[in-house]
């Protein structure tokens, strides 16, 4: 099989606050040949990297605004966050847990730090997605996936070297939990210093890292914490080696290639379907939402 080459390493972009508890770097859409069309189907991503947040008697984070069109998936690597949506998907994700919402057809939704941790604050990490959905999937029913750490499916490396957490597609026919309308495969690589990892995805998967701990090779190529990796779309397989113990979001998907009509918190195909959206939105069709 043919090498999957490296496309580009990003260092990460000056930190914004979304609310006022994810402060993040935003890797897609805002980074030069990382828009939302070469990235399909991973149209957002936001990588809160560490930071300490004081304790504080309101919870910080994001109210009530409005999703269509696609999806939110939230993985959780330090700190704890409450999820809550107007189809009744809700619940507290803690380290190493994923909360996966499929806005679908309309959703209203707020997400803040969990109340109990608030009160002592600490070390915050989290990765939000969104996730594209196919146009017929656009207008189907919303629904929320609570992945708990434990049920993720866990890919044992040669050695004790670590582990590969499977949350969504396949690793060597070990399948993680989630479920997802179009192929997607998302992992977390837990693995110390001289693990040696072989991927394999098709050519025409959009596939990137996050080094989140540590420091890799990818390839050959030295990648360092809060970096992230785009393949091309050249060829198959690649290696990630670890120098550093690290931890290494591995996203990879089929490009769903329809149209992408982008405005604020709707992804439709359309721009009548974006309007469509705002009336949706204001004449209450998402729901209410305290």
């Amino acid at each position: 099989m043919k090498t999957k080459n490296i496309e580009q390493i990003v260092a990460p972009r000056p930190a914004h606050f979304v609310g006022d508890g994810f402060r993040v770097h935003n890797f897609i859409p805002g980074v030069p040949g990382m828009s939302m069309q070469r990235m399909d189907p991973f149209i957002m991503f936001d990588y809160n990297s560490k930071y300490h947040f004081g304790p504080s008697e309101i919870p910080r984070g994001v109210g009530v605004h409005p999703h269509k069109g696609f999806e939110t998936v939230t993985i959780a690597y330090k700190g704890r966050v409450e999820h809550g949506d107007s189809s009744g998907g809700g619940g507290i994700i803690g380290e190493g847990d994923v909360q996966w919402m499929t806005a679908a057809s309309g959703v209203l939704h707020k997400e803040f730090h969990e109340t109990a941790w608030s009160k002592t604050g600490g070390e915050f990490q989290m990765v939000q997605l969104w996730v594209n959905l196919p146009a017929e999937a656009k207008k189907g029913e919303p629904k929320y996936q609570a992945i708990e750490n434990s049920q993720m499916a866990l890919y044992p490396l040669e050695n004790d070297k670590g582990t590969i957490e499977v949350i969504a597609g396949e690793y060597n026919g070990i399948k993680g939990p989630a479920s997802t309308f179009t192929p997607i495969h998302m992992s977390n690589l837990r693995a110390k210093e001289g693990a040696k990892v072989a991927y394999n995805f098709p050519t025409t998967y959009t596939t990137l890292l996050l080094v989140l701990e540590g420091t890799v090779q990818v390839n050959g190529a030295e990648v360092m914490q809060d970096h992230v990796v785009l393949m091309s779309n050249d060829g198959e397989e690649f290696t990630v080696e670890v120098t550093e113990d690290a931890v290494v979001l591995v996203l990879a998907g089929l490009p769903i290639k329809e149209p992408i009509a982008h405005y604020g918190p709707f992804v439709m195909n359309t721009q009548e379907e974006l309007l469509q959206a705002f009336d949706d939105f204001n004449t209450g069709k998402f729901g209410t939402w305290n």
